[in-house]
C-alpha cells in the first residue's frame, strides 16, 4: 500500500495510483490538554469532565465491548438501517460524490453503503493519525476502486478539505448519533461548519438516537454486564495514570439516567461516602452523594432534529426509522 503524505494547506501532487494509494493529509491538530481539562473540571460545581477523555485504550476497548451488549440497541439498529436502505440512500444522493466521514474512526458503518453509493472518493476524518491511517489502508484494501483521501483533524475545531474537485458533489457522513453528544446549541455550531463545507446543495446523512420509553434508555447505559459502568469508571483509572491521581474508583459509582426535562441520557461518576482526592497536588474534598458529570446523550424526536438542523441551514429530504422507532437516518441538503 503506498501512502503518499502532504502539508496541511499544500495542493497535493495527483498520483497515478489512484487505485492502489492512500492520500494522507494531517492538519497536525492539538491534542486535548488532559491536564487542564481534568482539572478545570474538579474545580468546577457542578462538577464535569469531558467524554472525549473516556477514549483511552482500554475505554476505546470497553466502548467496543458495550455495542456489543443486547441492551445498547443504537450501534446494530442504525447499521440494520444502513444496510436496508443502502439503495435508497444512493439515489438520492447520486453518482460520483465525495463522501467525507467526520470522526471516521475504525471506517465500519460505512462499508455498508460503498458498493451501493460507489462514491469517487472517500474522506475519512479523525484525530488520531495511526489508528486515521491504518483504518484508511484497509479499507482501501478491501476497496481497490475507491480514492482514500484520509485526513488528519480535529473535526470539533475545524472541517478544512485540502482534496475538493470542484466537479464533486461533496456528501457528509455521521453515523453513531454522536451528535447528540453535542449539547444542542454546540450541534448547530458544528452542522453549521458541515453546511459550509458540502457548499450549497452539498449533503449529509446522519444517525440520530430516537426519544423512547425511559426503561429502553436507562437500560442501554446500564447493562447487566457492567460494561458501560467500567467504561465510565475507567476515567478516574486513566487520571491516576496519568495525573498522578490518588482516586480509589471503588470509592465512586456509575449513575446513569434519562433526564426526560433536557431529553438526554445523563452518565456521572458519584463519590459513595465523604472522600479526599488529589490529582496532580491538588486537592479535592467529595462529599457523600457528590458527582462528576461525564457525559450527556441528547435524543431526538425526527421532527425535533429537522427543526435544529434547519437552523444550520439544512433542509430535511428523507428520514428513515426502524420498525420500533429506537433510531433515524435522516438525509439533508445544505441551502
Amino acid at each position: 500500500m503506498a501512502v503518499q503524505r502532504y502539508p496541511a494547506g499544500g495542493r497535493p501532487v495527483v498520483s497515478r495510483q489512484v487505485n492502489s494509494a492512500v492520500r494522507f493529509y494531517d492538519n497536525h491538530p492539538q491534542p486535548a490538554d488532559f491536564y487542564a481539562e481534568v482539572l478545570h473540571g474538579l474545580r468546577r460545581q457542578p462538577r464535569y469532565i469531558p467524554p472525549k477523555f473516556f477514549y483511552d485504550e482500554t475505554g476505546s476497548q470497553l466502548f467496543d465491548a458495550i455495542c456489543q451488549q443486547p441492551e445498547y440497541y443504537p450501534t446494530r439498529t442504525e447499521m440494520q438501517l444502513l444496510h436496508t436502505h443502502a439503495g435508497e440512500i444512493a439515489e438520492l444522493i447520486g453518482s460520483d460524490c465525495l463522501l467525507i466521514e467526520p470522526g471516521s474512526g475504525s471506517s465500519h458503518k460505512v462499508r455498508l453503503l460503498l458498493d451501493a453509493l460507489q462514491p469517487a472518493a472517500y474522506m475519512p476524518m479523525d484525530i488520531s493519525r495511526a489508528h486515521l491511517l491504518k483504518a484508511a489502508q484497509r479499507l482501501a484494501d478491501d476497496y481497490p476502486w475507491l480514492e482514500v483521501h484520509a485526513t488528519c483533524i480535529d473535526f470539533t475545531t475545524e472541517l478544512e478539505l485540502h482534496f475538493c474537485p470542484p466537479n464533486l458533489h461533496k456528501v457528509a457522513f455521521f453515523p453513531g448519533s454522536s451528535v447528540g453528544n453535542f449539547e444542542p446549541r454546540e450541534a448547530i455550531t458544528f452542522l453549521q461548519r458541515v453546511a459550509e463545507m458540502v457548499g450549497t446543495g452539498g449533503g449529509l446523512l446522519i444517525g440520530v438516537d430516537l426519544k423512547k420509553d425511559e426503561t429502553i434508555l436507562n437500560a442501554a447505559y446500564n447493562d447487566e454486564k457492567g460494561m458501560t459502568a467500567r467504561f465510565n469508571l475507567n476515567l478516574l483509572t486513566r487520571i491516576n495514570r496519568e495525573l498522578e491521581g490518588d482516586i480509589e474508583p471503588d470509592k465512586f459509582s456509575h449513575w446513569a439516567f434519562y433526564n426526560s426535562d433536557s431529553g438526554r441520557i445523563e452518565m456521572h461518576l458519584v463519590s459513595q461516602t465523604d472522600n479526599r482526592i488529589s490529582v496532580a497536588g491538588e486537592k479535592f474534598l467529595f462529599r457523600d452523594g457528590d458527582s462528576i458529570h461525564t457525559e450527556n446523550s441528547y435524543k431526538y424526536n425526527p421532527d425535533e432534529f429537522v427543526r435544529l438542523a434547519s437552523q444550520a441551514g439544512f433542509e430535511s429530504v428523507a428520514v428513515w426509522c426502524d420498525p420500533d422507532r429506537l433510531f433515524s437516518l435522516h438525509y439533508f441538503t445544505a441551502v
